[in-house]
C-alpha cells in the first residue's frame, strides 16, 4: 500500500440526530413532547425520543407524498440560543487528525453549526482548516439551506432531504497527487507525483421537480477554479514534470495543466425513487449529467455521464429491524450502482474521468487510472451490527454500527467505443459503517486489488 490515510473527522453533521442512552428510569417510557412555545428553561435533551436511543416518528402532515424522503429531527436536538449555548447539541468544534505516508502527521479543526442562525435546522454552516508538518494544507467553508422544511406540533421539524441550496469555497495545497499516464494498462512502475494548489468557489441548487414529492430530481451548479502545479514531494517516485525519468507525455500534460482557470457549469437530471440520497434503504435511480469547463486558454471541455443505482432491502441478520413507527430504522441492504463517462473537447489531465481511491476501485490508489472515458460498477452489502448504537455523552451518540462487503469493477479508455477492448480492473473488500444519523455515515474501507491494498476513511457511502 503506497499511501495510508488515517483520519478522524467528527463534524457537526455526524451528531445531527445523536440521542442519549442514559439508563431508563423506572416506569419511564417516551419523554414528554415539547412545543414551540415552551421557554428556554424547559429545554430537555431527552424530549421526543426514547432513552434507549430509538427515535419515535410522529405523525407527519397528511398532505405529504413520499414521506419516507423527509428526515425528522426531534425537539431534543433543537436547543435554543446562540452557537455557544448550543455547543455539543447543534454546534461543534471537532478535531481533524490525519497521517499520510510521505508527508507525516497533520491536523486541524472543524467548526460546524447544523442549526446556523437558529433557523430550526433549515441551514448548515461549516469551516475546516488543516495543516501538515510538510506543508499540506486545506481550508474550506460550506453553507447549505434545505428548501422544503416544516415545523411539527410536538416541537420537532421535518425537512425533505433532496431540495437543497449550497455555497462553498476553499483553498488546498496537496503535495502528493499521483499520475500514472493514460489508459487501463499503465504499469504501476510509471507512478509519478506532483503538487497541486487549488482555489475554488461555487454554488448550486438541487430540486425535485415539479414538486417535493416528484421522482424527477435535477441539479445545477457553478464552480470557479484555479489550478497551480509544481513538483511532487513523494520521495520514492519522480515528479510528473521530470521528462528525463518519465515518458515525455507526462511533462507535456503537466505543462498544459499548470495555471489553468476553469469555470465549471454542471447539470444533471434523473428519475430517482430512492428514499434517501445519503443512505437509501430502497428504490432506484437512472440519470444523465453534463459538466462543462470553460478555460482560461479559450478551450472548453465537457464530461457526459450516465449513472444508475438500485437498492434492495434485505432480511436482517444481526438485529430485529424496525420497532414501531421509527425514524431511521436499522435496515440491511444490497446496493448496486454504475456510471459511464465520456469526454468531449479538451480538458487537463486532472479533470478527466479517473478510477481508484475512496469511491471507485477502492483497492487502488487515488487517480490510479485516467483517460477520456470510464465505466464503473459497484455492489455493496451493508449489514447492521448494533441496531441502537453506542452513547458517549448525553448528546453524542453513534446511532448505528454496521459492516459492509463490496466489489468494484471498471476500466478507462481513450474513447467510449474502446472501453470493450480495455483491460478490465476490479477490487473487493470490506468495511465498517458508523451512522450518526440517516444523512451522516462515516466509513472505513479496506480494498484489495492487483497492486495491493488501499485504506479509505471518509464520510458518506461510496455510492
Amino acid at each position: 500500500m503506497r499511501q495510508i490515510v488515517v483520519a478522524v473527522i467528527l463534524t457537526g453533521v455526524v451528531s445531527a440526530q445523536a440521542t442519549s442512552a442514559r439508563p431508563l428510569p423506572p416506569k419511564a417510557q417516551n419523554p414528554k413532547p415539547v412545543t414551540q412555545q415552551d421557554p428556554v428553561l424547559q429545554y430537555d435533551p431527552y424530549r421526543g425520543m426514547d432513552y434507549s436511543g430509538r427515535i419515535p416518528k410522529p405523525a407527519f402532515p397528511s398532505d405529504l407524498k413520499n414521506p419516507e424522503r423527509w428526515r425528522y429531527t426531534p425537539p431534543a436536538r433543537i436547543k435554543p440560543g446562540n452557537v455557544i449555548d448550543r455547543f455539543w447539541v447543534s454546534s461543534f468544534i471537532s478535531p481533524i487528525i490525519f497521517r499520510e505516508e510521505d508527508i507525516g502527521f497533520g491536523g486541524g479543526l472543524a467548526l460546524t453549526d447544523i442549526d446556523f442562525r437558529g433557523q430550526n435546522f433549515q441551514e448548515f454552516a461549516n469551516i475546516t482548516a488543516t495543516y501538515s508538518a510538510e506543508g499540506q494544507q486545506n481550508f474550506r467553508i460550506n453553507w447549505s439551506k434545505w428548501l422544503n422544511h416544516r415545523q411539527l406540533a410536538n416541537g420537532g421539524i421535518i425537512r425533505e432531504e433532496r431540495g437543497r441550496l449550497y455555497v462553498r469555497g476553499g483553498y488546498s495545497k496537496t503535495l502528493t497527487r499521483r499520475f500514472f499516464g493514460f489508459g487501463s494498462r499503465t504499469p504501476e512502475i510509471n507512478e509519478s507525483s506532483y503538487t497541486e494548489e487549488l482555489a475554488s468557489v461555487g454554488a448550486g441548487i438541487r430540486l425535485p421537480l415539479p414538486d417535493p414529492s416528484s421522482n424527477w430530481l435535477a441539479r445545477i451548479g457553478f464552480d470557479a477554479q484555479h489550478h497551480g502545479l509544481s513538483s511532487g514531494r513523494v520521495s520514492s517516485v519522480p515528479s510528473t514534470n521530470d521528462s528525463m525519468a518519465l515518458p515525455p507525455a507526462f511533462a507535456a500534460a503537466f505543462a498544459d495543466g499548470d495555471g489553468i482557470d476553469q469555470l465549471w457549469v454542471t447539470g444533471s437530471i434523473g428519475w430517482d425513487s430512492r428514499d434517501s440520497l445519503a443512505q437509501a434503504y430502497k428504490g432506484k435511480r437512472l440519470g444523465v449529467s453534463v459538466a462543462t469547463a470553460y478555460q482560461s486558454a479559450g478551450e472548453w471541455g465537457s464530461i457526459l455521464g450516465l449513472d444508475g443505482q438500485h437498492v434492495f432491502a434485505m432480511p436482517p441478520l444481526f438485529h430485529h429491524g424496525r420497532v414501531g413507527n421509527e425514524e431511521n430504522p436499522p435496515t440491511d441492504v444490497l446496493a448496486i450502482g454504475f456510471f459511464v463517462q465520456d469526454t468531449v473537447g479538451d480538458l487537463p489531465f486532472y479533470s478527466l474521468p479517473t478510477l481508484g481511491g475512496s469511491r471507485t476501485l477502492r483497492g487502488y490508489i487515488q487517480n490510479r487510472f485516467t483517460d477520456r472515458s470510464a465505466a464503473h460498477i459497484s455492489a455493496e452489502y451493508r449489514i447492521n451490527l448494533i441496531e441502537r448504537g453506542v452513547a458517549f455523552t448525553d448528546t453524542i451518540r453513534i446511532e448505528r454500527i454496521g459492516f459492509a462487503l463490496f466489489y468494484d469493477g471498471g476500466t478507462v479508455a481513450a474513447d467510449l467505443d474502446k472501453l470493450d477492448d480495455a483491460r478490465y480492473l476490479d477490487s473487493y473488500g470490506f468495511g465498517l459503517r458508523f451512522a450518526f444519523s440517516r444523512e451522516a455515515v462515516f466509513r472505513v474501507d479496506v480494498g484489495y486489488g492487483d497492486e495491493g491494498s488501499n485504506l479509505t476513511i471518509a464520510f458518506g457511502n461510496a455510492f
